[in-house]
């Protein structure tokens, strides 16, 4: 089995990071059952991403 990114669920939505099939980049995509769900979501991302990376630019 090959993993290819990392999907995390909550109760009210997912955030998930996958290398992208077509750019060297990583893919982001986000789902919440609201505008609040959806925005504590990608700031959880964003936390950990900048943890690790500082430097990194992130469009959301």
């Amino acid at each position: 089995m090959t993993i290819d990114g990392l999907r995390v669920e909550y109760a009210d939505g997912f955030g998930l990071a996958r290398s992208s099939n077509t750019t060297p980049v990583v893919v982001l995509r986000f789902e919440g059952e609201t505008d609040a769900a959806l925005a504590r979501i990608q700031s959880e991302f964003k936390r950990v991403i900048l943890a690790t990376k500082p430097d990194a630019v992130l469009s959301f």
